[in-house]
């Protein structure tokens, strides 16, 4: 014998001797798995579909979370940054700052670039920078050696998409205020964009000095000054240590106002949209795997069945039950990780397909890491889907009889399983619930989310139980291939509850998915025209008011045109409490970070209405009040009387909330959260927010005429057309549901797999009613016709309803959550009927050829 062998031979006498210290159930469970994994196809592909799914945007997340980290600096423009609205940093509070270390300061607005001939004019994003910018990283440029070379003088350097819009070249001029700039470079890239702020138009960067000579910066113009601070020692600080440092600035700085940054969080805002977008998409996930479920349950259940002979042989040696149900269910445990694994891998190449096809498109650098948390995750939601389906049939198992073995005939055993199973059932179930709802931030979405899941999985199984009865109650039809598909429904073990359940939940997501983006659409494209501003316009001068009303009156007579006081402001306390110690609603939570629009009015605003509490007199003189929008109060825990502090310009004021107010947001007239009485702050320095609704029927070439016409008399101001506004939004939303559609497309791939896992184990009864029909006389193609037939009827039940609970879970996003108004579109029926029918047509097409 060889060393070879003796090795083979020692390591199998190895195996062995270890394999016989395991527990009995063990050993039997093992010894049964060596036969393979014949049957348990479907169960592991949904497993590994589902846990794919929430793997693979847990994996995508971290990524993206962990290149905010990495680069967090870069990102930034340094380690820690300090910014507001309207008010530069004073000399005592510069020299706050730059006691941190080196410090670079920036400015940026919006404005309009335009042709030196006037003939073109673009949105634009000016920022005016000093020579210490950027701190961290680098402005990558073309057409000049650095960004020092690029913006000395009366020079700017510019995206290039601008270029496109104005049509200019590098060494053209473009008017911006009332400067005219030589463009001496392209933007290739700019490190701290994407923390800067949104921007609606492309970057401009110029030197501080050209800003001031643009005339653009005057008291109460909307632009934000930040200031970014590079700390020796910043790169091995942990993050403890830049809290601490913002601690000290608020205290030494208490009125200053600034929102701060630090490296390990450069942008709160994208890592709240992350976060967010991460736990719906997961919730999809999770629907992928409770619909896959329906295949674990018809998959363990056949398992089951196949050995309900050699459960009875060892009951009859003696095996008690309690081990009957530990040996399957470790069977089943063991296939389920087998699933979970593949799912783990697969997701994991979600952020590698994503990084190396779409790194371009991604918001930011994505660093691949494995995080335990999203392991752990996707593991627990793949273990407890696989037991809450699992237990029910295992549970039958030991239930199985010994006169089994007597009786060739008997059918499975369908009586419920004992108490203690029905009741782990329900544990699962339960914590599966729990661990849904507290891993997510926005719990009363996660719990709704279940909720419907829950209401739409009965509603499936409902009527996999009523069709079979209405079909076996129904009058034969004359129509042969008709009433053996009738036949077929209301047949015992018809394929009406596995091919409805597995269909169902798919399609009504999908619906659901199709239905809110069709009413989004019409809600931004369709009715916003007709009933909201053509233009909102920036940065209007009080003294201009009456010359600029003039002009939009001969360049667009019947428009009609609103103007308020418009100031940038950041709400710092609540009720007295700073707003970093007060922990509200997730979908309130914007309104405590960053500046906000602030006004002053003397009459309740349009399209508002006092729902408590009572507006302040027109020559009132008292303490400073506030009129605070009603829906936002209730999630802040604020009421009438509480005071709310806000820093303006530098200066925080404390006023009390004299009354709450319903606000009509969808006709974008003009509106803020907090509208102050006049006292408050009409002696603070401040620009005018206008809006102008252009008369029906305007066509395009007045709205480019009255653009053209602001920008050459008022430089300063900045209208904004709001269909690109809008056009810009809808660009963003397409994203968000496409993958929202590609994760609900995945719980459709699951369903087909219960489906051809279902068809597939009904195959053996059809052959034999195949092998009947054909004995006396019914051709193949009669056979294969009420296949079809009772195929496509199953489809279109499914279908139907599909589109009903889809359609109701779409009405209450859109009316209730987003308060918008609901459209029914007839495509998303087509897209149902046609997934549904295909599907089913494809499957069962196969399985009937297969029978044949």
């Amino acid at each position: 014998m060889s060393g070879a062998e003796l090795t083979e031979r020692a390591g199998a006498t190895g195996f062995r001797t270890a394999l016989g210290r395991l527990p009995l159930w063990a050993r039997l469970a093992f010894r049964d798995l060596e036969t393979g994994l014949s049957g348990f196809a479907v169960f592991i592909g949904c497993i590994a579909l589902g846990v794919m799914v929430i793997t693979g945007v847990g994996a995508l997340s971290d990524a993206l979370r962990g290149g905010l980290a990495k680069q967090g600096e870069v990102l930034l423009g340094g380690d820690m940054t300090f910014a507001r609205p309207h008010a530069r940093a004073t000399d005592a509070e510069r020299a706050r700052l730059s006691s941190l270390g080196r410090l670079s300061e920036t400015a940026t607005l919006r404005t309009m670039a335009r042709r030196v001939d006037g003939t073109e004019q673009a949105l634009a994003e000016l920022k005016g920078v000093d020579g210490a910018y950027p701190l961290a990283g680098a402005v990558t440029l073309e057409g000049a050696r650095d960004l020092g070379a690029a913006l000395s003088g009366l020079s700017a350097a510019v995206e290039p998409v601008l270029l496109e819009r104005l049509g200019l070249k590098i060494g053209d001029t473009v008017a911006i205020g009332e400067a005219k700039l030589t463009i001496q470079a392209k933007i290739i890239t700019e490190p701290d964009g994407i923390s800067d702020r949104t921007t609606f138009g492309p970057r401009v960067l110029v030197s501080l000095a050209t800003l001031e000579k643009t005339g653009l910066v005057q008291p109460g113009t909307l632009i934000r000054w930040r200031y970014a601070a590079s700390i020796p020692g910043g790169s091995n600080a942990a993050p403890a240590a830049f809290k601490q440092s913002a601690e000290a600035i608020k205290r030494d700085l208490p009125d200053a106002g600034f929102t701060i940054a630090d490296r390990f969080e450069p942008s709160p805002q994208l890592a709240r949209t992350l976060e967010r977008l991460r736990q719906f998409l997961t919730l999809i996930g999770l629907t992928s795997l409770l619909v896959g479920g329906v295949g674990v349950a018809n998959a363990v259940a056949t398992f089951i069945d196949k050995r309900r002979k050699t459960i009875a042989i060892m009951k009859s040696l003696g095996a008690p039950s309690r081990l009957i149900f530990q040996v399957f269910l470790a069977e089943i445990l063991a296939v389920a990780a087998i699933g979970i694994a593949i799912g783990l891998a697969l997701g994991y190449l979600v952020p590698v397909v994503a990084i190396q096809g779409f790194a371009d498109k991604l918001p930011i650098k994505a660093e691949l890491q494995v995080t335990a948390a999203s392991i752990a995750t996707a593991v627990v939601y793949g273990l407890l889907v696989a037991l809450l389906y699992a237990l029910w049939p295992l549970g039958r198992a030991e239930l199985v009889s010994p006169s089994v073995l007597f009786r060739d005939d008997v059918s499975g055993d369908r009586t419920r399983p004992r108490a203690r199973i029905v009741w782990a059932t329900f544990a699962a179930g339960a914590l599966l619930l729990a661990f849904t709802v507290l891993s997510s931030d926005a719990k009363l979405i996660a719990l709704s989310f279940c909720a419907g899941i829950a209401v739409i999985f009965g509603v499936f199984v409902g009527l996999g139980r009523l069709v079979p009865v209405v079909a076996r109650r129904l009058p034969r039809s004359r129509v042969p291939e008709l009433a053996l598909a009738v036949g077929g429904i209301g047949a015992p073990g018809g394929l009406a509850s596995s091919v409805l359940l597995s269909l169902g939940m798919g399609l009504s997501l999908l619906v659901a998915v199709a239905l809110v983006d069709a009413s989004l659409e019409d809600e931004l494209t369709g009715r916003l025209p007709q009933n909201a501003p053509s233009y909102f316009v920036l940065d209007v001068a009080k003294s201009d008011l009456a010359g600029f009303e003039a002009l939009v009156a001969r360049e667009a007579p019947n428009s009609t045109l609103d103007a308020a006081p418009m100031l940038r402001g950041r709400l710092v306390a609540i009720k007295g409490t700073p707003v970093e110690s007060i922990k509200v609603a997730p979908e309130a939570a914007w309104v405590l970070t960053g500046d906000r629009g602030l006004t002053f009015s003397a009459e309740v605003p349009a399209a508002s209405k006092v729902v408590d509490g009572a507006w302040w007199a027109k020559d009132y003189a008292g303490e400073p009040l506030v009129s605070f929008e009603a829906d936002l109060a209730k999630k802040l825990g604020l009421a009438v009387g509480d005071s709310v502090t806000v820093n303006v310009l530098g200066r925080n004021l404390t006023a009390k909330i004299a009354n709450l107010r319903e606000v009509k947001w969808d006709n974008l007239a003009l509106n803020f959260v907090m509208v102050f009485s006049p006292n408050a702050l009409q002696a603070a320095p401040y620009k005018l927010l206008a809006t102008i609704m252009l008369p029906p029927g305007a066509s395009l070439a007045s709205e480019v005429a009255l653009s053209k016409a602001m920008g050459k008399a008022y430089p300063a101001v900045t209208p904004i057309r709001v269909k690109d506004a809008i056009a810009q939004f809808n660009a963003i939303l397409a994203k968000v549901l496409t993958a929202v559609r590609v994760a609900g497309g995945v719980t459709l791939v699951s369903g087909a797999l219960v489906l051809a896992g279902a068809l597939a184990t009904a195959q053996r009864r059809r052959i034999l009613d195949a092998v009947i029909l054909k004995a006396i006389g019914v051709t193949r193609g009669r056979i294969l016709a009420s296949h079809l037939i009772e195929y496509g009827i199953l489809a279109l039940v499914a279908a139907v309803f599909a589109t009903a609970l889809g359609a109701l879970a779409a009405w209450i996003a859109v009316t209730k959550v987003m308060t918008v108004g609901f459209v029914f579109s007839l495509s998303a029926l087509a897209q149902a009927l046609g997934l549904a029918l295909g599907l089913v047509a494809l499957f069962g097409g196969l399985g009937t050829l297969a029978v044949l």
